[in-house]
């Protein structure tokens, strides 16, 4: 499928029927994160994130950020780009296209948004999250911004959809060691709520084979 008739079937889709959501996902990808997804609270923040397509040859890629080892929620992980709302935004399609002009160097006013998958909430770090995505008609160049964005993983959406990069692996956050499954991709592994909007995303491209 070329990239104008992916993006033409994906916008289709999207504009037309309901979202998969996470609950069948999370019981065949982990059935573990049930138990801690928790609830969000009146202490709870929006964020947005942006899964960008773009062409780059023949094949349709998603950037992916690897974040900088920290003492932090996220530290060392794999992630779309994206942040937390601010004031300033007009909504969270802005947030996220905001914070991926600012962490990976994008134009943000070339991206023309698709619309969102499922919001999710991300437990530890108490953030209602939601996947944004866009499109940008050319390979754009990027910028990481080094306090942010230790790399950037252009990712052929192939490789998201090739049953060969879900494993289960062993991963260390916050002091804890634990198995869970993931995305291997480019040798790191995507894993929690990355890995749940990629899993939404694969159940949506199923339907526009």
């Amino acid at each position: 499928m070329n990239f104008a008739d992916f993006i033409s079937k994906l916008s289709y889709r999207l504009a037309n029927y309901p979202l998969p959501g996470h609950e069948e996902i999370v019981k065949k990808m982990s059935p573990n994160r049930m138990r801690l997804k928790g609830e969000p609270n009146e202490t709870t923040r929006r964020s947005g994130v942006l899964l960008l397509f773009y062409p780059k040859g023949e094949d349709i890629f998603l950037p992916l950020i690897l974040r900088p080892q920290y003492d932090g929620v996220h530290g060392g992980q794999m992630a779309f780009p994206g942040g937390r709302a601010e004031l300033k935004d007009k909504n969270i399609q802005a947030t996220a296209l905001r914070e991926a002009q600012e962490e990976i160097g994008i134009k943000a006013s070339d991206v023309k948004i698709i619309g969102n998958l499922t919001e999710l909430y991300i437990n530890p770090s108490n953030l209602l999250c939601q996947p944004v995505m866009g499109y940008i008609n050319y390979r754009p160049d990027f910028y990481p911004d080094e306090r942010e964005v230790a790399d950037i993983l252009e990712v052929p959406l192939s490789d998201f959809v090739n049953p060969d990069t879900v494993q289960t692996r062993l991963v260390e956050a916050r002091g804890f060691r634990f198995e869970t499954p993931g995305f291997i991709i480019q040798e790191q592994i995507v894993w929690g709520a990355t890995a749940m909007m990629i899993a939404e995303l694969i159940e949506i491209m199923k339907e526009i084979e």
